[in-house]
């Protein structure tokens, strides 16, 4: 596509989402800007674990999007450039575990499985063939074949090269300051490197999300949410699937701001294992707390008694975009024509940023939805700030 001075759409934010909703406009023929203050993947992405999970949501809006973002990532990785397709795809499989009262996992299990996901309760000698290294505590397991994990980084880049092979741009150390308006409408983007004329701007700001929306004269309520994983040195395979214990269901659907932490464990290409997660609803304070670690590691000790040997090489932390009812803000303004939103995923948005941008490019052409998009609409209560 010849590249065009004036662009269609200004996707502000070049992390995940605003990657996917840039990649899945371009391929839809429309001329796309991506612009952000750091650079591509630099905020919320860099600091995921690359999530592709439809084991951890209970049935409705949010698992309907994840089942299809699921097979939307086959789609969307055959569309990436060879050069930059190889984004650390791993179809693993999930397996969640109790170590209590196996009942309510068997419950959630059927719960999902009446909603069309794939997920098979299995006898603790049935998980020990899956994953020999757990603890012999383990009362029963569900198994996912369909969860995944993607190295988010490598993911958001491959997709934001695509649309720059498609006559796309991308800018970075741009900081997006508000929109400007005529009659009503979006006619452009001020910026700190001038002001860029559009037809359409897209809010992908992640945590920012809130911050963004409320200098284009329409807020919303998008706030951090902050969460801490701690990476083990290399290791020989140890951990086959993506492990998570039965709490982890809670912790994510729960909107307690206090300190709230669940033990997920999982392997990386390179041989790290990654020990998630926590969440705090702190503002974007970055101070690393050591009882979070602390919390974290004993977990994954209880989980994996052989972790209680393994040296932790680094920790990192970062903020994930909350919305207060716990689902994703995806559509145009109603307030302003021309101003849309994709944010509020939370720590799901490695998994679920190929449906939205696919949602969001529907939308934008008046193509019909592949999936209902009214529970993700900006004029929600819970999501229209006063």
């Amino acid at each position: 596509m010849r590249r065009s001075a004036t662009p269609d759409v200004v996707v502000v934010g070049a992390g995940m989402v605003g990657a996917a909703c840039a990649e899945a406009l371009s391929a839809a023929g429309v001329r796309v800007l991506v612009v952000d203050r750091d650079g591509p993947a630099a905020g919320t992405t860099a600091s995921g674990e690359g999530n592709v999970l439809v084991s951890d949501k209970e049935p409705g809006p949010e698992l309907e999007l994840a089942v299809a973002s699921r097979a939307e990532w086959e789609v969307v990785r055959e569309r990436l450039p060879e050069r930059v397709a190889d984004v650390e795809w791993e179809a693993k499989g999930g397996v969640v575990v109790a170590t209590g009262d196996p009942e309510p996992l068997r419950a959630f299990a059927a719960k999902q499985r009446a909603a069309g996901v794939v997920a098979r309760v299995i006898s603790p000698a049935e998980v020990f063939e899956l994953e020999p290294l757990l603890t012999p505590r383990v009362t029963v397991g569900v198994h996912y074949p369909d969860d995944a994990q993607v190295q988010p980084v490598l993911a958001a880049t491959a997709l934001l090269t695509a649309v720059r092979e498609r006559g796309g741009e991308v800018r970075s150390g741009v900081t997006a300051l508000g929109v400007r308006k005529s009659r009503g409408r979006v006619v452009g983007l001020d910026t700190s490197d001038g002001d860029i004329a559009c037809g359409a701007v897209l809010n992908a700001c992640g945590p920012w999300a809130g911050a963004f929306a409320a200098a284009a004269d329409a807020p919303i309520q998008v706030l951090p949410r902050r969460g801490m994983i701690l990476v083990t040195a290399p290791l020989p395979e140890c951990v086959r699937h993506k492990v998570y214990d039965a709490d982890y269901v809670g912790a994510v659907g729960s909107g307690d701001a206090e300190l709230q932490t669940s033990t997920v464990v999982e392997s990386t290409r390179a041989g790290t294992v990654l020990i998630g997660s926590s969440r705090e609803r702190i503002g974007f304070d970055e101070t690393v707390r050591v009882r979070v670690l602390q919390e974290l590691a004993r977990k994954a000790v209880g989980l994996f008694p052989f972790l209680g040997d393994v040296p932790v090489m680094r920790t990192y932390g970062g903020f994930r975009p909350y919305a207060p009812d716990h689902l994703p803000v995806i559509g145009e303004d109603p307030r302003i024509q021309g101003l849309w939103h994709a944010t509020g995923h939370e720590g799901a948005g490695i998994g679920l940023a190929p449906a939205t941008g696919r949602l969001i490019t529907e939308q934008f052409l008046g193509l019909a939805p592949h999936l209902d998009p009214t529970p993700f609409r900006i004029d929600r209560p819970s999501v229209i700030a006063a």
